[in-house]
C-alpha cells in the first residue's frame, strides 16, 4: 500500500497537484504517515467511547502530525504504549463502520485492527460492565422476507439463483404474537424473515466473483492473546454506586450486529437462543467483514452496557454505568495492546 501511494504522489504532482479526487498535499501526508508504519488500527464507534482512550495517559499523539482529516474522518496518529496506532471514529451504523474501516485499510499501512466500544447484552448470565471478546461476528440484519402463506419448506424468492439461502435459519413472527389459542400460535401477516450471509469479495479472490460469509472469525492469534486479558481487574463503581460483582473480561463464542438498536427482550432472547449471541451492537460485524475481505487481523472488545430489553435488577441502572462500561472497554484495549508488543 505504501508503494502504491508513493506512486500516486508522483503522479498527482504532475497533474495540477491532484490525483483523482485526492489532493497531492494529502497524498504527501499519507505517504509521510506510512513511512513511520506499520500501525495498529483502532476503530471506535463514537466520541463517548473514544474520549476515555484519548484522555488516558497511555495514548500519546504524534508530535508533528497528530491527526489527518480525510473524507469526513479524522485519523488520529500516535502511540498507545509502545505500539504505533491510528485511531478513527466511525459514527453510528454498519455503513459508517464499513466506510471508516475501508478508508483506514486503503490509505494507511496497517498491520492489524482493534475495535472496541459498548454493546447490549443478550446473555443474562453476564452483567453490565463485563467486557466480552467474541470469537465470531455476524451481521443479522440482512434478510429475505418470505411472502405470507409460504413456510420453511417453500423455496425463497431468487433462492434458485444462489442469491438467498435457508441454511442459516429464520424468525417466525407468529411465535411472538401476544395471544395464542390452545398453545398454538396464530398466523401473522409478517410471516417469516430468513437470515442471510453477506456477499463478500476477498482481495485474494477472483474480482466480481462473490463468496458468502455469515460467521466471521476474529484473528486466531489475537483471540489467543485475549485469554491473557481475562484476569484484568475492571472498574465496578460510579459515585458510590457499585455493581453486584466486579466486572470481568470473558471470551465468548459469538457477537451480532445490525442497523437496529435492540431494546426488546423477545428479540434479545431469540438472538441468544438461535445464535448463542452475547454482545449486540451496530458496528462490529461491519468492521469484521471488511477486515475479513482484506485479510487483515481483527478482534473486537465490547463492554456490556445493559441487558437488551430489560429483565434484570440492573436494567434501570444502564445510564448510571454507561461511562463505566466505556472505560472498561478502553482498559481492556490498552491491556491487549501492551501484549502485542510482548
Amino acid at each position: 500500500m505504501g508503494l502504491f501511494l508513493q506512486f500516486l504522489v508522483v503522479l498527482g504532482i504532475g497533474i495540477n497537484g491532484v490525483c483523482g479526487s485526492i489532493p497531492s498535499s494529502s497524498l504527501r501526508k499519507i505517504d509521510r504517515i506510512n513511512r513511520e508504519g506499520p500501525y495498529v488500527g483502532i476503530i471506535v464507534p463514537n466520541s463517548f467511547e473514544m474520549n476515555p482512550l484519548l484522555q488516558s495517559g497511555n495514548f500519546a499523539a504524534h508530535h508533528n502530525l497528530p491527526y489527518f482529516d480525510f473524507s469526513g474522518r479524522r485519523f488520529r496518529i500516535g502511540r498507545l504504549g509502545t505500539e504505533k496506532v491510528i485511531i478513527v471514529m466511525t459514527g453510528l451504523s454498519m455503513l459508517n463502520a464499513g466506510i471508516a474501516t475501508e478508508l483506514l485499510l486503503s490509505l494507511f499501512k496497517v498491520k492489524g485492527v482493534l475495535h472496541y466500544g459498548i454493546a447490549g447484552n443478550a446473555n443474562p448470565q453476564l452483567q453490565i460492565g463485563d467486557v466480552t471478546i467474541p470469537q465470531f461476528w455476524a451481521h443479522t440484519g440482512l434478510w429475505n422476507w418470505q411472502r405470507y402463506g409460504d413456510g420453511p419448506e417453500d423455496e425463497l424468492a431468487l433462492e434458485s439463483n444462489g442469491d438467498y439461502t435457508r441454511d442459516i435459519g429464520y424468525l417466525r413472527f407468529s411465535e411472538f404474537n401476544n395471544s395464542t389459542k390452545c398453545n398454538i400460535s396464530s398466523e401473522n401477516l409478517l410471516n417469516n424473515v430468513w437470515y442471510q450471509p453477506e456477499e463478500i469479495f476477498p482481495v485474494d479472490g477472483v474480482p466480481e466473483q462473490r463468496q458468502h460469509a455469515f460467521w466471521v472469525p476474529v484473528n486466531s492469534h489475537y483471540f489467543a492473546i485475549a485469554q491473557r486479558v481475562e484476569g484484568l481487574r475492571l472498574g465496578a463503581c460510579v459515585n458510590g454506586t457499585c455493581l453486584p460483582r466486579p466486572p470481568m473480561v470473558v471470551r465468548v463464542q459469538r457477537g451480532v450486529s445490525s442497523n437496529t438498536f435492540v431494546d426488546n427482550r423477545a428479540y434479545r432472547e431469540n438472538l441468544n437462543s438461535k445464535f448463542n449471541a452475547t454482545a449486540i451492537d451496530m458496528e462490529s460485524a461491519a468492521v469484521a467483514l471488511v477486515c475479513h475481505q482484506q485479510n487483515m487481523p481483527f478482534i473486537a472488545f465490547r463492554s456490556l452496557s445493559d441487558l437488551a430489553g430489560g429483565g434484570s435488577a440492573l436494567s434501570n441502572e444502564a445510564a448510571t454505568f454507561a461511562a463505566l462500561a466505556a472505560q472498561n472497554a478502553v482498559d481492556v484495549l490498552i491491556s491487549f495492546t501492551s501484549l502485542l508488543s510482548s
